[in-house]
């Protein structure tokens, strides 16, 4: 008789504890309830629809007098459902509730008042308060469902590029925002639309940036020596080989702070004067002298 395999669970990954799934509901409960007291002040008072299905929803209260919550229901829903049937079960429960709760929290603080009627105000103000609230519900690895969805399919049925998918669709909203509402207020909700991905860049990533280092010398030895001991910093060695001589040569990776880069500079540059340097931004870096392993 063979054998049946038992599958088993990959030892690496551990389950999350119920107290950490807790707190991604609280996120994700938080982050919500950001977004629909910025919707209901900011945005939707000043016909601002940095595209989305929050966008949609102002472009049909404004022509139709249909509740936005109603709106973002009507489309939420059947997008989750379709979701689930093209791409498979992978959205998980806190998407399904994301979709509801997000709606339901706008309707419920819709009698807010509005904040400001200074539309560059509203843009900016609405992106980084929305930026506040998605970053919150990312970081408990939930979503409000939405376009995001409707991006995804678009990405498997055609291979369009995620980013790009993302990017046509909420283009769409806002150029049917400039032909519905104007031209101005599109012009504002691209604004608020740049403001929010900035803000959850920072909310997810936080506001310290790291540099990474690439050094090609031919004095690798001495400059690897400088760094580990005066510098005080880990490295990396990469083999890597001349796309002109064909030699092969050895690649420093160093990863250093903002405060740290000319004082790395000048390390190199006084070794080797003609050492080839790259240095360019990243925004998170995890493990021994950054960011702890597992912190969100």
């Amino acid at each position: 008789m063979r054998s049946r395999k038992r599958r088993t669970r990959n030892p690496a990954i551990r389950e999350l504890g119920p107290t950490h799934r807790v707190m991604e509901y609280v996120l994700l409960l938080l982050g919500s309830l950001l977004i629909a007291i910025s919707f209901n002040m900011i945005l939707s008072p000043n016909q601002v629809a940095s595209g989305g299905v929050s966008g949609i929803s102002i472009i049909v209260d404004q022509v139709f007098g249909i509740e936005p919550a109603f709106t973002q229901w009507a489309l939420n829903i059947p997008l989750f459902l379709i979701g689930t049937w093209v791409l498979g079960k992978q959205f998980g429960l806190k998407t399904a509730v994301g979709s509801v709760l997000l709606p339901l929290l706008i309707y419920i603080t819709r009698g807010l008042p509005p904040l400001t009627d200074n539309l560059l105000l509203a843009s900016i103000y609405g992106g980084i308060l929305i930026g506040m609230g998605l970053g919150l519900v990312f970081r408990g690895r939930g979503s409000t469902g939405g376009l995001d969805l409707a991006a995804q399919m678009i990405h498997r049925l055609t291979g369009l590029s995620l980013g790009l998918a993302v990017a046509a669709l909420d283009g769409m909203v806002i150029l049917t925002a400039g032909i519905v509402l104007s031209p101005e207020k599109a012009m504002y909700a691209l604004i608020g639309l740049f403001v929010t991905s900035k803000t959850i860049n920072v909310v997810q990533l936080g506001l310290s940036y790291s540099k990474v280092a690439f050094i090609i010398s031919c004095k690798t030895e001495e400059i690897r020596g400088a760094i580990l001991h005066e510098l005080d910093r880990g490295l990396t060695q990469l083999k890597a080989t001349g796309g002109y001589t064909g030699e092969e040569r050895t690649v420093l990776m160093v990863v250093v702070g903002q405060t740290e880069v000319s004082r790395l500079k000048e390390l190199v540059k006084f070794i080797d004067p003609g050492a080839f340097v790259i240095i360019s931004d990243t925004n998170e870096v995890l493990g021994e002298g950054f960011k702890i392993h597992g912190m969100t």
